[in-house]
């Protein structure tokens, strides 16, 4: 799930997207106090500079997540797969000598629980593999730039681009609703002069979304409709029913699993059988054991970053049958596949700091910075060198099927839709 889906804020958006509160399973989650860190700016025995969060035996990493509100099920999956990260790299030897240690907190998507929860950690931590929520990332963006904490949040809006210490993995949402058109017209037949409905949530996550879908639809002569609806919106049919009016060929959907279910499962029961796609947090697997899976897998495709979990890319098989082994009966979804990659990243980050001689946290973001073609196997390689750009322009196009694992398979490995570049610089 995404949230606001990843990239770029400003105001205060619900949408994470892991959503489905009523089909999410709450889970438990420890929170471990921070127990000291070294703050000395001192070389070790080794020659490394240290700073907060290092000591010479320990990295200590911190994850903001949310393991008790709407996201709790994304928030229990990227947790289980950094730890499971943090594991077997500490079975390897660790980080620059060091055991790799992770700090969660559960903020429970409280904004100002997590401002707490950042004030508490923040002093002994040298990065966060892990910020869940736009709203979040938002309250929390000064502080963590002031503190040059290197931080990947679990979220994709182009607003959250241009600062150094964040860090937007993968695409942001308007690159994916560029390719989800561009998909629409290549595959499904729709022509100059079509109206395209684009129900999407509002704040930054569906905002950015929409700038995707109208600019793409005004490249290729189409009429977008759109109807902004709220996390708490949970039965579309006053919006199945104006898009019908409408008539429109296909519907965008930038919100999260339960109203990517609602919309659909309405529509296919109203006639109203267009071509759906979504961004990659209005997907769960759990949707697939719910009345509106058979209308899921006829009608809905997902554009996002990262490929399906049950992609037969090498590196994302080991960890699907690493992720099942250490947690079994733990449901397999994107946000295992999310945190894992996002923790990897991290590592080289820290690697890098650490060959050149420092993991103080200004020289962790510049080694992190230094990257151009960041690539663990899990995915996409990843340009990290310009702080304005989106690190991935590639999306790939997936769809449901219950009997995959994750509940959806590929349809379209990573491309780069036409007009991305262009797209790009009329936002600079």
């Amino acid at each position: 799930m995404n949230t606001e889906h990843h990239h770029r804020h400003r105001t205060p958006g619900t949408a994470l997207a892991a959503a489905l509160t009523a089909l999410l399973i709450a889970a438990t989650g420890c929170s471990s106090k921070a127990d000291g860190g070294s703050t000395s700016d001192d070389a070790d025995a080794g020659g490394v500079k240290s700073g907060p969060g290092v000591s010479a035996k320990t990295i200590r990493l911190g994850a903001l997540t949310d393991l008790t509100g709407p996201y709790a099920t994304l928030g229990k999956s990227i947790v289980q797969a950094q730890q499971m990260w943090a594991d077997e790299t500490n079975a390897d030897g660790g980080i620059c000598g060091r055991k790799v240690e992770i700090v969660v907190k559960d903020h429970g998507y409280d904004v100002q629980k997590a401002v707490t929860a950042y004030a508490d950690i923040a002093p002994d931590v040298v990065a966060l593999p892990q910020v869940i929520g736009s709203p979040v990332v938002a309250a929390l963006l000064d502080d963590i730039e002031r503190d040059h904490l290197l931080t990947f949040p679990q979220a994709w809006a182009a607003s959250l681009l241009g600062k150094d210490s964040i860090q937007v993995l993968g695409t942001t949402y308007d690159v994916d609703m560029i390719a989800a058109v561009d998909f629409l017209t290549r595959t499904k037949g729709l022509a100059q002069g079509d109206t395209v409905g684009h129900v999407y949530f509002e704040g930054d996550y569906g905002a950015n979304a929409l700038e995707g879908s109208t600019w793409a639809a005004k490249k290729a002569g189409l009429n977008i409709v759109g109807q902004k609806i709220k996390a708490t919106d949970t039965d579309l049919s006053a919006q199945v029913t104006a898009l019908k009016k409408a008539g429109a060929k296909a519907i965008l959907i930038s919100a999260g699993p339960a109203q990517t279910a609602s919309l659909v499962g309405v529509a296919a029961s109203r006639g109203l059988r267009v071509p759906v796609v979504s961004n990659a947090p209005g997907f769960a697997p759990q949707l697939m054991k719910t009345p509106a899976a058979p209308a899921l897998e006829a009608m809905l495709h997902v554009v996002s970053a990262a490929p399906a979990v049950s992609s037969d890319i090498p590196g994302v098989e080991h960890m699907v049958t690493a992720y099942e082994k250490k947690y079994p009966g733990s449901q397999v979804d994107s946000g295992v596949l999310s945190g894992y990659n996002a923790a990897h990243l991290l590592g080289a980050g820290l690697e890098k700091a650490c060959a050149a001689g420092s993991l103080a946290r200004e020289d962790v973001v510049e080694a992190h910075r230094s990257q151009k073609n960041a690539d663990t196997g899990l995915g996409t390689p990843q340009d990290f060198s310009d702080v304005s750009r989106p690190a991935s322009l590639s999306t790939y196009v997936l769809k449901p099927d219950g009997k995959a694992t994750g509940g959806l398979v590929g349809v379209e490995d990573a491309h780069r839709a036409p007009g991305v570049e262009e797209y790009l610089k009329t936002r600079s």
